[in-house]
């Protein structure tokens, strides 16, 4: 629930984020993304990236602290 709310708005800064990059190089003033439905597929696709890092960083934790359980058992 957790990786999903934080993925959420993580997903949300980084629409506005990339945005301010692409104002930059292209000397851009604002920018027009066509409706809402451009603006929520750059949304999702965030989302779900963020999403996705936040999953193998959980799993990857909790690989290392079974795998630091086993050593202390093994000795």
């Amino acid at each position: 629930m957790i990786r999903m709310s934080v993925a959420g708005i993580g997903g949300f800064i980084l629409v506005f984020i990339e945005t301010f990059i692409v104002m930059k190089l292209k000397n851009y003033h604002s920018i027009e993304f066509g409706g809402v439905a451009p603006f929520v597929n750059v949304w999702a696709m965030n989302f779900f990236m963020l999403f996705a890092m936040f999953t193998q960083y959980k799993n990857w934790h909790e690989e290392k602290e079974a795998a630091k359980e086993e050593t202390q058992y093994e000795r």
